[in-house]
């Protein structure tokens, strides 16, 4: 019988067996030890007050003047350039993509007053912090350009 079969008919395998299945079980148990080795206690699991984090502003708070501003720039621009008599009582859609918000406007009529060329409106804002109706009025002022006269929310 050679060398090899007689290691494993000797008694010796179950002694490399018990011997690798001791070094596997202490491999597995040393990493979870460390784990543990801080203990636990309740003061450790209480809740991290140390972070502090912000919240949006609620949907009852005005929105930024600087996106208000934004948005009726835009709203004036489509307001501006709108062909009533296509549009036929259609609402017209905008869009600004710097600030997100959206919307249409509607009731849009023409006025000349003594040669005085406006516009009346009414134009939703729908953006990050809610939905909002404004009532506008835009004129015409010199060299073709247009002023906003009023623009308020309701």
């Amino acid at each position: 019988m050679s060398r090899i079969a007689q290691a494993f008919d000797s008694g010796q395998w179950s002694v490399i067996a018990s011997a690798s299945v001791k070094a596997a079980l202490l491999t597995l148990a040393l990493p979870l030890a460390g784990c543990g080795a801080g203990g636990f206690s309740l003061e450790k699991a209480a809740i991290d007050r140390s972070i502090v984090t912000s919240s949006t502003p609620s949907s009852s708070a005005p929105p930024a003047s600087s996106d208000t501003d934004s948005d009726q720039t835009t709203i004036g621009n489509a307001v501006s350039s709108a062909d009533i008599q296509e549009l036929g009582g259609q609402a017209v859609p905008w869009a600004n993509a710097g600030t997100g918000s959206r919307g249409a406007i509607t009731e849009l009529m023409e006025l000349k007053d003594g040669g005085l060329n406006c516009r009346t409106f009414t134009a939703t804002r729908e953006s990050f912090d809610g939905v909002a109706l404004y009532k506008g009025e835009l004129c015409m002022a010199g060299a073709g350009g247009w002023r906003m006269q009023e623009f308020k929310a309701l």
